[in-house]
C-alpha cells in the first residue's frame, strides 16, 4: 500500500478516481483531489485531502493545480492524471469544437501536466501516472473519438519512454470498461457496455498495487491480455468480438433515432 505520500490526482470525485482517493486516504496519504465536481471529495477528511474544483482541460488550469499542490507539499511525490470522458455516438457530424474539448481533456491535459511535473523534479525522484484505457490499444464500435484520444495517449507514453529522464517514473492504466459513471456520461440513453466490465474497486487497487511496484503498464483485466494475444494468432476472434459489440451500438442507434432508448436515471 503507497502511504505517507503526497499525491495530486485528477477526476477524483467519482469511478477509478474516487476510489483511488479512498485508498490514498487507507493509506495515510495527503492528496490535492482534482475534479469538476467536488460533492464526493469534500466528504473526505480535510487533514488529508484538499478538493479542488476546476476543469482541467487547459494550460491555465493545469498551471493553477500545479500551484495549488506545491502551496500545500513540500513535495509532489505523485502526480496521477486520471480525469478524462467518453463519447458513445454515431461519428455522423462535423464539429470541429467537440472532438477539440475531449482531446484538450483526455489529451492535451495528461501531456502537459508530464511537461510541467518533470520540470518541477528537476532531477529529484517523481512518479507520473496517467489513465490510459484497453480503448487506446483496440479501438470499438460507438466509441471513435473517445478511441482516437486514448490512441493518442498510448502513442505518447510509449514514445515518452524513449525520452524521459531516469528519475521518472511512468505508471499507465489500461482498464477495460469499468463500471462507473463513466458509461452515463458518454449518452444520454442507456446502452449495453462492452464486453468485458470490471468493478472500479478492483481497478484502482491494482492500478496503485503497480505504481508501488514501479511497473511501466498496469492491465487490471487478465481476460483482456488473453484476448489480445488470441486475436494476433486469430484475428476472426477480433472480427467476431467487434460484429458482436457492433451489434450493440446498431441497436442503440436505433433507439436514439426512434426515442425508444430509457435514461440512465430511469
Amino acid at each position: 500500500m503507497i502511504t505517507g505520500k503526497n499525491v495530486v490526482l485528477t477526476g477524483a470525485d467519482s469511478g477509478i478516481g474516487l476510489e483511488v482517493l479512498k485508498l490514498l486516504v487507507k493509506g495515510g496519504n495527503r492528496v490535492l483531489a482534482v475534479d469538476k465536481n467536488t460533492d464526493e471529495i469534500v466528504k473526505f477528511d480535510p487533514k488529508q485531502v484538499t478538493p479542488m474544483k476546476i476543469d482541467v482541460s487547459s494550460e491555465a488550469a493545469v498551471d493553477a493545480i500545479f500551484e495549488k499542490a506545491e502551496e500545500l507539499f513540500p513535495f509532489i511525490d505523485i502526480f496521477y492524471a486520471n480525469a478524462g470522458y467518453p463519447y458513445y455516438e454515431e461519428m455522423n457530424y462535423c464539429d470541429w469544437n467537440r472532438v477539440a474539448a475531449m482531446f484538450e481533456t483526455n489529451v492535451f491535459s495528461p501531456i502537459y501536466s508530464y511537461q510541467k511535473y518533470v520540470k518541477y523534479l528537476d532531477g529529484r525522484r517523481g512518479v507520473m501516472a496517467i489513465t490510459v484505457s484497453a480503448i487506446g490499444e483496440m479501438a470499438m464500435p460507438g466509441f471513435t473519438i473517445y478511441s482516437a484520444s486514448k490512441f493518442a495517449m498510448n502513442g505518447f507514453q510509449q514514445g515518452i519512454r524513449l525520452e524521459m529522464p531516469e528519475n521518472v517514473q511512468l505508471t499507465c492504466l489500461y482498464p477495460v470498461a469499468t463500471d462507473t459513471g463513466f458509461f452515463p456520461a458518454a449518452a444520454p440513453i442507456q446502452f449495453k457496455k462492452p464486453f468485458p466490465v470490471q468493478q472500479p474497486d478492483v481497478v484502482a487497487r491494482k492500478m496503485l498495487e503497480g505504481i508501488e511496484a514501479g511497473r511501466e503498464k498496469v492491465s487490471p483485466c487478465g481476460l483482456f491480455g488473453f484476448a489480445k494475444a488470441l486475436m494476433t494468432v486469430a484475428p476472426v476472434v477480433r472480427t467476431v468480438y467487434w460484429g458482436l459489440e457492433k451489434r450493440k451500438f446498431e441497436e442503440f442507434k436505433l433507439n436514439m433515432k426512434n426515442g425508444t432508448g430509457k435514461r440512465w436515471d430511469e
